[in-house]
Order: C-alpha cells, then structure tokens, then sequence
C-alpha cells in the first residue's frame, strides 16, 4: 500500500478551463487508495459537470453551503481532511483567499480548514505574472499554506508562457511526499527562539534591533508541518500565521526569554536559537520617561544574560543545539568560536554583506558550519526554503 493510502483528500475545484485535469487528479487519488471529497465553486460547473467528479470520487459533489434543505458543513470538511487541494486555484480564488473573503463553499472550508491546504494556480500568462497575483501569493505562503508553482506551456488564450496547472501525477507526487514528511518529527518537542528583543530604557524607549522574527517563525512551521511539537518563544514581532502545532510564547527582553526558553528545556529534543537577542541592557530603567536636558546624554549598560550559553551548560547528547551568527567581518572565524563557546551542533551563518540576506528581507542566504568546521554554502532562497535547508540539516543530526 503507499503512502496515500487510506488519506483523506478534499479536492476543490474553481472556474477555470483547467478543471478538466481535476478530474484526472481525483482518478489517480482513487487509484492511490484515497478517500476524496470534491467541493466546487458554483463557476467551477460551468466548465466540468459536478456528474463526473461525483462518478470518479463515488461521493456526492458540494457546490452551494445551502442545497435545498441540507446544510453543507464546512466546519466538519475542514476537520476531516488530511489535506485541502485547490486545484485549479484561478486568480480570483487566490485574491479571495489571501483577504479572508468568504462567498462560496470552497473559501469557507479553506477558511474553516484544520489540515495543510494546498494551492495549485492556474491562469493566463500576464494574470499570474500580475503584481497583485504574486502579492497574493506571497500572502497565501505567509499564512503557512502550500503552493506547487503553475507550469509553463501552451495555455488556453494561445499564449505560451508559465500559468499551466501542474499535471496531475505532479501534484499527486507532491501530496505523497508532503504527506510522508508530516508525521517524521511526531512526539519530538522543539524550541524555538525568534525575533528581536526589546531593553528598556523608560516607560518610552528601549534598546533593540531590526530583526523582523520571519526566519525564526519559519523555522517553527517547518518543524510543526513534519510533526514536532514546538515552543515559538518570540520576541516583539508583527509576524504571525502559525501552524497548529506551534505553541507561541510571547517575550519582550532578554530576561524574558531566558525564563521562557528555561522552562520549555526538560525533555526537548533540539532548540534553535535565531532570536536577536539584545547583548546589552540598561544599568538603570527610569520609572518615568527621561527628559530631554544636556547636549549629551550618557547611558550605562549591562551584559544581557547569554541564553545560549546557559542553555549550552544544560545540554546533553541527545538534545540538538543550532546556533545562528549575524557577522560583517572575519565571518566564519568568529562563527566557530560561537560554536565551540556556545555548545552548539552547528550554526547558521548570515552575512550582512550578501545581498537580500540579513534583516526584513523575505529572503536570505546562509551558509552551515558544523562543530567539526565543515561549511555548507547555500545560494539566496526564500526564507521558507531557507528554513527547509536548516530543518533537514538538523534531521540529520537526530
């Protein structure tokens, strides 16, 4: 039996020409031993009659929330599935999904949805090259949803140029991959230090940095989708859409993050340190906001506590320590130091000076350095992708 065998797959037809390869898509998840539900927007049946995917799924097709006197639950859809397929996705569906709007069947169980939703666009040329289709996309990727690329072909204007639905034995492909993955890290418990860390100075002002918390965040949906329990201990960070297994702890200073990552530490099985945690803090924090008087103005600092290092002090050979490194100069010099300071298993190492990489970006470039000194470069990649890279490389040390 292979891995789709026995899954649950809900397919979710929209208006497009591409529909059509739905139908050899529900087919070949049959063929593979999956339960299938096709869910239909009402634009979707004027290009496949709702007749077939019922005869090929052998399960009644649901188009409209109220059919006559029956209620379509999406609540209950979208905790029966083990995944959500959008296939074909149109233009229209993706700007619906990436705002919340919710106007037919398929964005209601998308929006009700417990499982991982897959989107497979579908579009002309120009439509899916649009400024506002990538944004959209973009967006759809942020909330932790997954996308297998449209291809390039011949598409149904005539054109030639990237809009194709992936083909069926593709996304087929795809599911039986993601689908083996989810469970790999199951009863595993991580932790996972993200963001920047605020010190403060008054009721006003505090000492911090540019770290938006993407990468870290990232990387704990990354470990969450492979089945890992995991504690998102997050500094002050706008970035949210967590997987349902990440366990987020909110933090603003060092001291607090310290506290949060010590308590989560008994029985974890890795913890990754990519928080940009503050190496000073005020001496002195004033009960009411400090008034502008002197031309100059001097401020006393004390070292933060090393959360690494403290938790280095408390490590074991069966839990995984991952250090990440921001450098400017002598970069993998001053990077192994860390490691062998710090206890760490390997360390990610960013560089300011690569471009697209660093703070802010939706990107990044890093390079892996082991305790042993072996340095695995890696080229710019999403930091999606970057977190992908990170996790593997960390599957291999447990």
């Amino acid at each position: 039996m292979g891995v789709l065998s026995g899954k649950k797959v809900i397919i979710a037809v929209t208006g497009s020409i591409a529909a059509y390869k739905s139908l050899l898509l529900v087919r070949q998840l049959k063929k593979e031993g999956c339960e299938v539900k096709v869910i239909m927007s009402p634009a979707a049946s004027h290009f496949v009659s709702p007749l077939s995917f019922s005869t090929l799924s052998g399960e009644e097709v649901a188009i409209e929330l109220f059919e006559g006197n029956s209620w379509n639950n999406h609540v209950e859809m979208g905790m029966w599935a083990d995944v959500m397929v959008i296939a074909p996705a149109t233009a229209n569906t993706l700007a619906k999904a990436a705002n919340g709007m919710c106007d037919n069947l398929v964005m209601a169980v998308y929006l009700s949805a417990k499982c991982p939703v897959v989107f497979c666009p579908a579009m002309d040329l120009d439509m899916y090259k649009h400024p506002a289709t990538i944004a959209n996309l973009n967006k759809i990727k942020s909330f932790g949803n997954h996308i297998i690329d449209a291809k390039y072909g011949e598409l149904a204007s005539g054109l030639v140029g990237e809009g194709r639905l992936a083909e069926p034995e593709e996304i087929v492909t795809y599911l039986g991959k993601f689908l083996s993955e989810a469970k790999v890290l199951s009863g595993k418990s991580f932790i996972v230090t993200a963001g920047p860390t605020f010190e403060a100075l008054d009721p006003v002002r505090f000492i911090g940095n540019h770290s938006s918390g993407k990468m870290g965040v990232a990387i704990a949906n990354r470990l969450a989708e492979l089945g890992g329990n995991v504690t998102l201990i997050l500094g002050p960070s706008s970035v949210n859409a967590f997987h349902s297994n990440v366990n987020v702890v909110r933090c603003v200073s060092a001291d607090e993050m310290y506290v949060a990552a010590k308590e989560a530490y008994p029985g974890t099985s890795a913890v990754v340190f990519a928080a940009a945690v503050a190496d000073y803090k005020p001496a002195f924090v004033a009960d009411q906001k400090i008034k502008k008087s002197d031309a100059e103005f001097a401020l006393s600092l004390v070292k933060n506590v090393d959360i690494a290092f403290e938790l280095g002090k408390l490590k074991n050979n069966n839990t995984i320590h991952v250090g990440f490194a921001l450098e400017t100069e002598n970069e993998e010099e001053n990077a192994t130091k860390k490691i062998h300071k710090k206890n760490f298993d390997f360390l990610v190492l960013n560089s300011l000076n690569d471009s697209g990489a660093g703070f802010k970006h939706d990107t990044n470039k890093i390079k892996i350095i082991d305790k042993n000194g072996v340095v695995t470069p890696f080229p710019l990649k999403s930091k999606d992708e970057v977190a992908a890279d990170i996790v593997n490389a960390l599957l291999a040390k447990l």
